[in-house]
């Protein structure tokens, strides 16, 4: 960046208000950088409020001071390189016309601390899908391998923990492969099993009894197509939506093919799913394999697959964490409660319940 000091090295133009290094012996020598915004970038840097710069003030072990258009960094000399690399990232997406808020904030943080090769400046541009005015990018580093592995593969498993994008990314991804004549259909699909609870009978036609099943796969289809496109498209089968049952007896060519929540399936349903795999085609597997409702006794067809596919080509699994939760920031810490707590009761089997399996 224009104006940064390499490396973190002192500078003599200190102003007054940031503080002199110190000369004690036996400390960390500080080391100060001050570098000019572009002026068009400045609001959407710091934020509204400065909600931005606070956030950066809080996570940053830098001191970081603001005066007009120039930021200055002060602090021990690894800090001070850190924090001019994650504004260099910030300045970057705002000059690329992104949104830039407390949570790009916090994701630019996370990525560089984790020592990925990526920079997050172009993992939090990478647009997937656009429609009125809103685009469907990764938001975590994890995000876009996932999404660039889908790119690459022809069968995909992405696992990991609610709110971390494992479905939503793979609709993204398949209707760009719709709209850019890749493949000719989309098929989603998932297992009829119940959360824990018995609905009962339910009245109505086949199509309305395993509706609520469905649902979300519809929700997430509403954010990227136009609604009043779908019955259309699914009456002239560009779009199915089926349960798992649905697809045993096919072979399903030229088509963006997700199985959703396959943590409730079985080893031997997704057997039969994996060979539905036509020409032309490609697979999508989600799931959270600590979220198995299956009765009591039934393997996870999740857990088991990775074994067994071990050493065959053309197949990638991504693995997302609670780093990677994209809903409320309150869901990733309820993610890690959840294992740490199963982790205890993994590790003392006396103390009763060791969770569903």
């Amino acid at each position: 960046m224009a104006g940064t000091a390499q490396g973190g090295a002192a500078r003599s133009d200190v102003p007054p208000d940031v503080p002199q290094p110190d000369s004690t012996p036996g400390t960390a020598q500080a080391a100060q950088s001050r570098f000019p915004i572009p002026d068009a970038a400045v609001l959407t840097l710091l934020g509204s409020r400065d909600e931005n710069l606070r956030v950066a003030e809080e996570l940053l072990a830098a001191d970081v001071h603001v005066r007009g258009n120039e930021v200055t960094l002060t602090g021990v000399p690894a800090d001070v390189a850190f924090a001019e690399r994650v504004f260099a990232e910030l300045v970057t997406l705002a000059g690329r016309g992104q949104q830039v808020g407390p949570d790009t904030v916090r994701r630019t943080i996370g990525m560089l601390s984790s020592g990925g090769a990526e920079s997050p400046a172009d993992v939090l541009s990478l647009d997937i899908l656009s429609r009125r005015g809103r685009t469907i990018r990764p938001k975590t580093l994890n995000q876009k391998k996932y999404v660039d592995a889908i790119d690459k593969h022809t069968v995909v498993f992405g696992i990991g923990p609610a709110g971390t994008g494992k479905t939503y990314l793979a609709m993204a991804k398949a209707v760009q492969a719709l709209q850019a004549k890749q493949v000719t259909r989309i098929v989603l699909t998932r297992p009829a099993v119940e959360a824990g609870e018995r609905l009962g009978y339910l009245p109505g036609t086949l199509n309305e009894k395993i509706d609520p099943y469905l649902r979300p796969l519809y929700d997430a289809l509403h954010d990227m197509v136009d609604p009043e496109s779908i019955p259309r498209l699914t009456q002239a089968g560009t779009i199915e939506i089926a349960p798992l049952a649905y697809m045993r007896g096919r072979t399903l060519n030229d088509a963006f093919i997700i199985l959703d929540e396959a943590q409730n399936t079985t080893p031997e349903q997704m057997k039969m799913f994996l060979t539905r795999l036509g020409f032309g085609s490609k697979i999508v597997v989600t799931g959270d394999i600590t979220q198995v409702d299956l009765p009591s006794g039934q393997r996870s067809g999740l857990r088991v697959v990775r074994d067994i596919l071990d050493g065959v080509e053309d197949l990638h699994f991504a693995t997302l964490t609670s780093q990677d939760v994209v809903r409320h920031k309150l869901v990733g810490d309820i993610v890690d409660a959840y294992e740490k707590w199963q982790a205890a009761q993994d590790a003392e089997p006396a103390n009763g319940w060791k969770g569903r399996r």
